[in-house]
C-alpha cells in the first residue's frame, strides 16, 4: 500500500513539471517577424537526425514552413551529418515532414493563404516525453521602421528598469 502512494506522488510531480529541453531557438525570428500564433509540431526524424539533436547540433536561421500536398513540411532547417553513423547517414538539409492534427494544420494554412504570412520555425526541443517538437509560428514580417521603433522601446525600458534599481 506505501508503494501505490509514492507512485501516485511521482506521477503527480511529473505532471506538475512540464519540462522542455530546448536545442535550438530562432532568435532573429523574433526580431523579423511579429509572432500572431504558434503551433507545436512533431518531426519524423532519423535515428541519426535524433543523435544530433541530442548533441545539440542544429541550425534554424533559414528554415520556413511549407504546405506541399496536404502536408506540412520543414524546409530548409540544417541538422548536420552524426559522425558516428558512417553509411546510415542522413541529407543535412533535406525537408522534413512536421505531425499535426488535420484540423490544426487547415487553419494554419488557410490563414497564412489568405493573409500572406509566413510560417518560420522558432524552436526545436525535446518534450517531457522526450520526443522531439518545432514550435512553428504563424508570422508577419515588420518593415525596417517597425523594427526600429521596438528597440527603442526596449532600450527605454531597460532604462527605466535601471533607473528604479538604483534607487
Amino acid at each position: 500500500m506505501a508503494k501505490g502512494k509514492s507512485k501516485k506522488k511521482k506521477a503527480a510531480t511529473s505532471a506538475d513539471q512540464k519540462t522542455r529541453r530546448v536545442i535550438a531557438e530562432n532568435r532573429k525570428a523574433r526580431h523579423r517577424f511579429d509572432v500572431l500564433e504558434t503551433l507545436e509540431c512533431g518531426l519524423v526524424l532519423v535515428g541519426s537526425e535524433v543523435k544530433t539533436l541530442r548533441d545539440g547540433k542544429v541550425s534554424l536561421n533559414e528554415a520556413y514552413g511549407r504546405m506541399r500536398d496536404g502536408e506540412f513540411w520543414l524546409v530548409g532547417c540544417d541538422i548536420p551529418e552524426y559522425p558516428m553513423a558512417t553509411i546510415w547517414n542522413h541529407q543535412p538539409k533535406r525537408p522534413r515532414k512536421l505531425l499535426v492534427h488535420a484540423r490544426e494544420l487547415r487553419r494554419f494554412a488557410n490563414k497564412a493563404h489568405e493573409k500572406g504570412l509566413t510560417l518560420v520555425p522558432l524552436q526545436i526541443y525535446f518534450n517531457e516525453r522526450g520526443v522531439a517538437k518545432v514550435l512553428m509560428g504563424l508570422c508577419r514580417g515588420r518593415k525596417l521602421h517597425d523594427k526600429r521603433e521596438i528597440k527603442k522601446k526596449a532600450d527605454t525600458e531597460r532604462d527605466l528598469r535601471r533607473a528604479m534599481r538604483s534607487h
